[in-house]
């Protein structure tokens, strides 16, 4: 997902799910989450890095240090809950801290939410990774997760309501087909809160909000 606000192009959670961001140039920034390879390409990731080499790196702790075990990926800097840093006019702040749990045998993994700050609007966007934190402040436009093996639809409703953002659209989709994900997205639509807009933003597609 790329963000572009406030001048800045920050790029969330480059997976092995999307194709061509190892293309890109001119970002500011690459945030990860949480290490797993949906949301951390490693086989993509060091032709990303290289071709931009201006781009601070961050991830969660537990993702970072296994990114800087190998030297092709550059170097990642932790963003941990309570965390903060800039990228131009926009601050980053780190917040959550644990992956929503798969299954109670499965371990749970760091996962790291972002929000963006810009100089006239405190939380412009929060990306949650694959969790379900609720911020319990406003935020202007909320990356959903969806659908997902650790989660049902009745969650991702709940949560889109608990966060109650001015603007949302579905992430996390790919687990699911097409008919699936237009399942989710009409309850999602039906069901949020009166003071959301729902978007759905095809993959490849923008929209300016």
């Amino acid at each position: 997902m790329l963000v572009e606000v406030a001048g800045a192009r920050i790029l969330f959670d480059p997976g092995n799910f999307s194709s061509g961001f190892e293309g890109l140039a001119g970002l500011d920034a690459i945030l990860v989450t949480h290490q797993h390879p949906d949301h951390a390409d490693v086989a993509k990731l060091p032709a990303l890095v290289a071709a931009n080499p201006a781009a601070v790196l961050y991830a969660d702790p537990q993702t970072a240090a296994q990114l800087n075990a190998d030297g092709s990926m550059g170097q990642w800097a932790v963003q941990a809950p309570g965390g903060t840093f800039q990228v131009g006019t926009v601050t980053v702040r780190g917040t959550g801290g644990r992956h929503a749990v798969i299954h109670p045998e499965l371990p749970v993994v760091d996962n790291t939410v972002y929000i963006l700050d810009t100089p006239d609007r405190p939380g412009a966007f929060m990306h949650p990774g694959d969790s379900l934190y609720i911020p319990f402040e406003e935020i202007d436009v909320l990356a959903l997760p969806a659908a997902a093996p650790w989660m049902k639809l009745s969650e991702a409703v709940d949560y889109l309501r608990g966060a109650a953002p001015r603007r949302a659209f579905p992430i996390h989709q790919a687990v699911v087909s097409d008919a699936g994900r237009g399942i989710h997205n009409a309850r999602l639509a039906e069901m949020k809160p009166a003071c959301t807009e729902f978007v759905v933003i095809e993959p490849g597609a923008s929209r300016e909000f």
